[in-house]
């Protein structure tokens, strides 16, 4: 009797912290995801606003070339479904099939 009592306790017994770690690590980490891509975002945001806009006591460098910022951007962008193409099509086609038409 004393024997089920026990194992019966057992599986009762509240889970170790590793245990519990396992099944908030998933949500956990999604959040996380999510705020280091939002903090990527704002980041390569604000350096490529640097390059555009003037501030007083900032001595803007010159020919600062913004590709890979830009392209993290974009990078970052894509990663929360957001689209940073220009959808307008061109009467100009490089495309000679298109040029018959």
């Amino acid at each position: 009797m004393e024997q089920v009592t026990k194992k019966e306790n057992a599986s009762e017994r509240p889970k170790n912290f590793l245990a519990k770690v396992k099944e908030n690590t998933d949500h956990e980490l999604q959040i996380i995801g999510t705020f280091v891509r939002l903090g990527v975002v704002v980041w390569s945001g604000f350096i490529i606003t640097l390059n555009y806009v003037e501030l007083p006591m900032f001595k803007k460098s010159a020919g600062g070339d913004i590709t890979f910022p830009a392209s993290i951007f974009t990078g970052a962008l894509a990663t929360f479904g957001l689209s940073t193409s220009n959808n307008k099509s061109n009467s100009k086609s490089s495309d000679p099939k298109k040029k018959e038409e």
